[in-house]
């Protein structure tokens, strides 16, 4: 059995491993058993996006639950983080959100939540790994668990995000687009922005299963920045199919990206001292002009390896609360455990409201030095990182840009791809040094 988890739980194509109904159930029933409790006490709540597929891994993962004596309450439709609040706030004992995230339609994906309602660490999910290749003893049929819907979990979500933003504050006057990918928020982004008085123009909010993240969305800004440019808007707040993430959009539909929104809040938070350990999280990702701007400011940038998760865990061991990825995952740990795309779009308004400037001036915090992403698919069962003549050019590259850029190279950890990143002053250095690496490992995945 290949690892199960990648770097944000379980994902891949549905109905192909490891995202068959088969393995969901079997997952479930593991999980279960891990962190089922001595008093017999045993809750989970199951929250998901839009998918199609969504159903079916929803019905699978209840069976595996209830299997192993978990009483599950389904959630239906709601934002990542909504699961995160949900399990701690409903005392639960484990939390699920199936949804691959920014992924098309045909993906999807399981993440878990402890008791927490922080994502769970890489050693727990080796264990559970480990419980789904052996087994695990099911519940006596006496102890079978429940399954029960609960409806007002987008009730509750809405008026956790209303409780980030200023409570003397309010968003009259303010025209804004929001993108909500046909996703997870679709019901409760406008709702809550509609709530704090803002005038809502709502964009990718007819979900048929199908058309998830589909030309709209965090990943396909383009289709929300032409609503904000013909209805005039003020700002556009684009989210990705799980709503854990968020680009920014100003009134000429220009994107600002998390970079430049984690410049905003550290500065701003620094100046009210409300920035813990006076630290900045973000990961190897983040522009080269972020950490020259906050160093300017006196912030600490703190790196880490990609994916919101961990980002989280350096946020806890250091106490710092607030973190976060180029891509959009927002971490504000005094309001939120994961990533929040709505809420972080909140304290852009708030900022807006508060300070009376446009988004283009708020949304250009820092010129990001030139940088270029170039992604390499490959095959399972290959390993072109491994190759001693990619390697070489990598070692060259890496040489080349000493002093003047950096060089990144990674696998994504939910898909087969090499991510190819690469940073630098001068363009014409950038562009040869990634189209150098780009060139060896696609050879080393055709031979």
């Amino acid at each position: 059995m290949a690892d199960l988890f990648g770097t944000d739980g379980v994902r891949g194509k549905a109905n192909t491993y490891p995202m068959t109904a088969d393995m969901a159930l079997r997952i479930g029933a593991a999980v279960g058993r891990y962190f089922a409790r001595a008093d017999g006490g045993h809750r989970v709540v199951i929250g998901k996006d839009t998918r199609l597929s969504g159903y079916m891994f929803e019905n699978a993962l209840t069976a595996g639950l209830t299997s192993t004596g978990m009483n599950v309450l389904l959630l239906s439709p709601v934002p990542t983080p909504a699961v995160g609040l949900l399990t701690r706030s409903m005392r639960a004992d484990l939390g699920v959100m199936i949804s691959a995230s920014h992924n098309p339609a045909e993906d999807n994906g399981i993440k878990f939540f402890g008791p927490d309602g922080y994502k769970l660490s890489d050693a727990v999910e080796a264990e559970i790994e480990g419980l789904v290749q052996s087994g695990v003893e099911l519940a006596p049929a006496s102890q079978i668990g429940r399954a029960k819907h609960v409806y007002d979990g987008r009730y509750r979500y809405v008026e956790r995000v209303k409780s980030s933003f200023p409570r003397q504050m309010r968003l009259d006057g303010l025209k804004v687009v929001v993108d909500c990918a046909n996703g997870a928020a679709y019901r409760v982004a406008p709702e809550a922005l509609w709530e704090l008085g803002a005038e809502v123009i709502p964009v990718g909010v007819t979900p048929d299963g199908t058309n998830i993240n589909q030309g709209c969305g965090s990943t396909a800004p383009q289709t929300a920045a032409a609503a904000v440019v013909a209805h005039g808007a003020d700002v556009g707040i684009c989210l990705d199919g799980d709503a854990d993430r968020v680009i920014l959009l100003d009134e000429t539909g220009k994107v600002g990206d998390g970079d430049q929104f984690m410049a905003l809040m550290a500065t701003r938070w620094k100046q009210e001292d409300r920035l813990k350990g006076g630290a900045l999280v973000a990961t190897v990702m983040s522009n080269l002009g972020l950490e020259r701007h906050l160093e300017s400011h006196g912030v600490r940038l703190e790196r880490t390896g990609v994916g919101d998760r961990y980002v989280v865990e350096r946020m806890r061991q250091g106490g710092f609360n607030l973190g976060g990825e180029q891509s959009g995952h927002i971490v504000m740990s005094d309001y939120a455990t994961t990533g929040d795309g709505l809420m972080a779009g909140l304290q852009f308004l708030a900022e807006m409201v508060r300070s009376g400037k446009p988004a283009s001036e708020l949304m250009h915090v820092f010129d990001p030095v030139p940088q270029m992403l170039k992604n390499v698919r490959f095959q399972a069962g290959q390993t072109p990182l491994e190759s001693d003549a990619v390697q070489a050019v990598i070692a060259n590259v890496a040489e080349t840009l000493k002093g003047q850029g950096r060089l990144l190279i990674r696998k994504s950890g939910t898909e087969p791809l090499i991510r190819v990143m690469a940073e630098a002053e001068d363009e014409a250095v950038l562009t040869a040094s990634v189209d150098a690496v780009v060139a060896a490992v696609e050879t080393a995945v055709s031979t």
